[in-house]
């Protein structure tokens, strides 16, 4: 995990580059259980005078009813899981700025995408979008890195990973053995995924705990 003079300094570089536009887009990617959320948010609270917004790449997930028609449901996190078109489209938005702007946000508790949840203002100068595959080296997501003014990466070991992962479900309440199985029969293979075809990010941020 990022100590806060990382991300004190990481904020600095952001806001040096951001300066003299009306508005500036990042991306934070890596693998699941990197710490992309956590980083993302201390990130947009330290540039909130700039001001800065947040979006989550997780709002864009498919309803499970779609996955589940599609027969992706042990498979929920995978590329395929997300609408893709959607995000494209969405970016391509936030680029061009100029209105308020409404975004979707997953609602882990509810295991649902709620519609315009979040609001990006007109006035944000900085938007800061988190996500696993913002960065994947594969069709079609590869065309995502030309909407990004900066993208980062967040590179963790495999074995930090699937500590993090498997914690992840057991604070959700799973026995010991369903969480690890949730962790390495799908979670992992997202990893694997993200760590074997990534495009090359502007700064990489390598986290060792």
């Amino acid at each position: 995990m990022c100590g806060m003079s990382e991300i004190a300094q990481l904020a600095a570089t952001v806001f040096r580059k951001a300066a003299g536009r009306d508005r500036f887009l990042v991306a934070i990617a890596g693998a699941p259980g990197s710490g992309k959320s956590t980083l993302a948010e201390q990130l947009t609270e330290l540039l909130k005078e700039a001001p800065a917004a947040l979006v989550p790449m997780d709002g864009f997930h498919y309803d499970n009813r779609v996955i589940d028609e599609r027969g992706l449901g042990k498979r929920k996190g995978a590329p395929e899981t997300f609408d893709f078109e959607g995000l494209q489209a969405m970016l391509g938005r936030l680029r061009t700025g100029g209105a308020d702007i409404a975004v979707p946000v997953f609602d882990r508790a509810a295991d649902l995408a709620r519609a315009s949840a979040s609001i990006v203002a007109a006035q944000d100068r900085i938007v800061i979008v988190e996500g696993n595959y913002l960065l994947l080296d594969e069709a079609p997501w590869r065309g995502l890195k030309d909407a990004f003014d900066l993208t980062i990466f967040l590179d963790v070991p495999r074995g930090v990973l699937a500590h993090r992962l498997v914690q992840r479900w057991l604070d959700h309440g799973l026995p010991e053995a369903q969480a690890r199985e949730r962790a390495f029969s799908n979670d992992m293979t997202n990893a694997e995924r993200v760590i074997a075809a990534r495009l090359e990010p502007d700064i990489i941020i390598r986290g060792e705990s």
